[in-house]
């Protein structure tokens, strides 16, 4: 069983010249389904395509042409809601939602507004600090993405790509449950997790396949408790919505900006107008888009060429029974199963790729030990050489051989370093490098004791002190451990060092 058990974050207060305020975000993510063919045509969804090589007749809305579900994203949209505790709506529908826009070709896009394919779920978002937040799912539901309109190719005509257009979206809509940047910022890490572990959205910001549209409103410290029991918006400050954010960073920066946008305006005495804003991070403002529209301003309506999506419960639960383990359950086995402490299980259930690694490195092995090499020396090194996990030289088996060497005194913790340095650069079997170099520990205590031996006769002032002050035995660990070139075992050195100076 998972605890739940956790303290609720501050929510984020902003000083203005008359009172203090707080922010209340809600949040519609936008996830490109992770699926070989579009929602409603057999056109492929790879990324980088030359512009407008990817376009089915229905995504360019020839005459005649009608649109045929892709019954996989539709399982990647339940298997999505399943991942987030989500009620399965069996039954859905698709409307048109009708605007002019030069890459959308049909004049309307099909999405789902009044019967989404998923209902109310819930995602536990953790913060740095030991604090997490259940923020609401209100629904998720499947529609169209547009195409791109490029303004930067020629001085006078825009250009159009139409590769995006009809890929699958799945758009997330919270509940305003998220009180600060941060929190929004973490909000959307733990969905990119969820599905990225649940293999229905790759999370790459960068290509636009996870955007998000940031709903900030503002309100008096004490206002949103009064929300929450009565579920009356009228408590709440008038929401801007900050659209087509992919940045974790320029998300933090947007709230703020549009907080205190919103915050001198009530102050001054006015009213803040629903709308759909831009964030310019150069400026670092955000600056109005259009007048925010009602769902009746889209002349929504049942789209005529598709029928009510209707599936059967029992495929629900065949998809439910093959989910993967997901982070929080992973996170909570890894500390129950191996002993890491929860910022070690965090940081190694961050990515599934990582998970996998480490779990594999484990097997069997100390898990803090393994933990502490997982995240420390390897994580550390991919870091530096800006690689990935899947990326990694070392292979879970030779990390696995290096860790099975230091636990059976066959090398000390310094020796496993350079070793491990080795096994980085040239790659090779951890023991027989070991074999083939010297590198072994030595353990025989009589050729320890040797050594020390002839330190201690070489330096007897350095003896005398180290009799009044204990703290200078040290230097004599250093020296034994030098002149057998870092071999010899740390541990039986320290034991010899305190029986010669009878401490």
């Amino acid at each position: 069983m998972l605890d739940l058990t956790y303290e609720l974050p501050k929510p984020k207060t902003i000083a203005g010249a008359k009172h203090d305020w707080e922010l209340v975000i809600g949040m519609e993510v936008h996830a490109q389904v992770s699926s070989n063919a579009k929602l409603f045509s057999g056109a492929s969804t790879k990324f980088g395509a030359e512009p407008n090589s990817n376009v089915a007749f229905v995504d360019a809305a020839m005459p005649g042409m009608l649109p045929v579900i892709n019954e996989f994203c539709v399982e990647q949209a339940v298997r999505t809601g399943l991942g987030l505790k989500a009620d399965i709506n069996l039954k859905s529908a698709f409307d048109r939602k009708n605007y002019f826009y030069p890459d959308l070709p049909q004049g309307y896009q099909i999405s789902q507004l009044y019967h989404p394919i998923v209902g109310e779920g819930e995602v536990l978002v953790e913060l740095g600090d030991g604090t997490a937040r259940m923020v609401r799912i209100e629904r998720i539901h499947m529609e169209q993405d547009a195409g791109k309109s490029i303004h930067d190719m020629d001085p006078n005509m825009s250009f159009v790509d139409l590769n995006r257009t009809g890929v699958c979206l799945m758009e997330i809509v919270s509940r305003p449950d998220i009180r600060g940047p941060e929190e929004a910022a973490a909000y959307i890490a733990k969905l990119r997790q969820i599905m990225r572990y649940l293999g229905t959205c790759d999370g790459n910001m960068q290509n636009g396949n996870l955007r998000a549209d940031v709903n900030v409103s503002i309100c008096r410290p004490g206002d949103y408790e009064k929300y929450m029991e009565t579920q009356d918006f009228s408590h709440l400050g008038t929401r801007c919505e900050i659209k087509n954010m992919n940045s974790m960073r320029f998300i933090q920066q947007a709230i703020e900006v549009e907080a205190r946008r919103q915050i001198a305006i009530v102050e001054a005495g006015g009213k803040v107008e629903q709308e759909t804003r831009l964030y310019d991070p150069d400026k670092g403002e955000t600056r109005s888009m259009r007048s925010k529209e009602e769902a009746h301003d889209y002349r929504y309506f049942p789209d005529p060429d598709l029928l009510p999506l209707e599936i059967e419960q029992a495929w629900v639960d065949d998809i439910a029974a093959k989910l993967p383990e997901l982070p929080d359950e992973k996170k909570a086995r890894f500390i129950n199963d191996f002993g890491l402490t929860d910022y070690d299980a965090s940081v190694l259930t961050a990515e599934v790729e990582s998970a996998v690694y480490f779990e594999e490195v484990a097997k069997g092995r100390n898990g803090k030990l393994a933990a502490n090499w997982v995240i420390n020396e390897l994580f550390g090194r991919l870091k530096k050489d800006d690689r990935d996990i899947t990326d990694s030289p070392v292979s879970p088996a030779q990390l696995g051989g290096i860790i099975d060497l230091i636990a059976s005194d066959a090398i000390s913790g310094k020796i496993a370093k350079d070793l491990f340095e080795i096994v980085y650069t040239e790659g090779g079997d951890p023991a027989q490098i070991v074999e083939e170099r010297g590198m072994k520990q030595v353990t025989d205590t009589g050729a320890i004791e040797a050594a020390l031996d002839e330190i201690i006769a070489a330096n007897p002032a350095q003896v005398e002190k180290a009799k009044v002050n204990p703290k200078l035995a040290g230097w004599f660990v250093g020296q034994v451990m030098k002149a057998t070139g870092g071999k010899a075992n740390p541990k039986a050195v320290n034991q010899l060092v305190a029986q010669k100076l009878g401490q």
